[in-house]
């Protein structure tokens, strides 16, 4: 498989739905190029620029706030390169603008992997982003939250019908965009059919022909 040339360097962004080991992929792929991989740890970098506890930080996670429309109408919010923040701002609001900050000052770092958080549109203008989707079947989505969360088999399905719920409103409501929409993405991946080792070495092979073709 082709490695990334670190010079020019390759961001990737890993969308995924709960159980499919997007985090795992995500993890090792980071770990075999040697770059840096950013998941919860942008939770923690948020509670240490913002000065808000890692535990309400987490409860806010990946959930969508109902006032961001109203904030953006007030002007309570100005996004670009500089986003005010005020002490009416919700939780859940100042998480994903502190996390979208810190996603593009990693970006603008070098190359890196990056889990959920809306990586993807958040780093829509940079050319140099390959953005990826990894799904997996139910039965096999299923099995891993039991074994892998202690998720009681008869709750197994509903429990993944609200995880993905909760990632689609996130997704959908701060980009206005839908997180199962194929369009958004340049790769996609079925890790029930290829596997977690598989998947890593095609995303590689993905950003190396992707680097290769912004040299030509």
């Amino acid at each position: 498989m082709g490695c990334i040339n670190m010079s020019t360097g390759i961001i990737i962004s890993i969308a995924r739905q709960y159980g499919s080991g997007g985090r795992k992929i995500g993890q090792q792929l980071a770990k075999d190029l040697n770059l840096p991989f950013y998941d919860k740890e942008l939770i923690a970098l948020a509670a240490q620029e913002s000065g808000i506890s890692v535990e309400l930080f987490e409860k806010a996670n990946e959930k969508a706030s109902s006032s961001l429309l109203y904030s953006l109408v007030m002007g309570s919010y100005t996004f670009g390169n500089h986003i005010e923040l005020n002490s009416a701002t919700p939780i859940n609001d100042k998480l994903f603008v502190i996390q979208s900050n810190i996603i593009k000052r990693a970006a603008q770092e070098g190359p890196c992997v990056i889990v959920g958080r809306c990586a993807d549109y958040v780093l829509r203008e940079y050319k140099n982003i390959l953005k990826v989707f990894v799904h997996a079947d139910q039965l096999t989505r299923m099995d891993t939250v039991v074994m892998e969360y202690g998720v009681k088999p008869e709750a197994a399905a509903e429990f993944l019908a609200k995880k993905d719920k909760q990632r689609a409103n996130y997704y959908n409501f701060y980009t206005n965009k839908r997180w199962d929409n194929l369009e958004n993405y340049d790769l996609t991946i079925d890790s029930s059919v290829i596997g977690i080792e598989k998947a890593v070495e095609l995303i590689k092979s993905a950003a190396a022909m992707m680097e290769s073709q912004s040299l030509v």
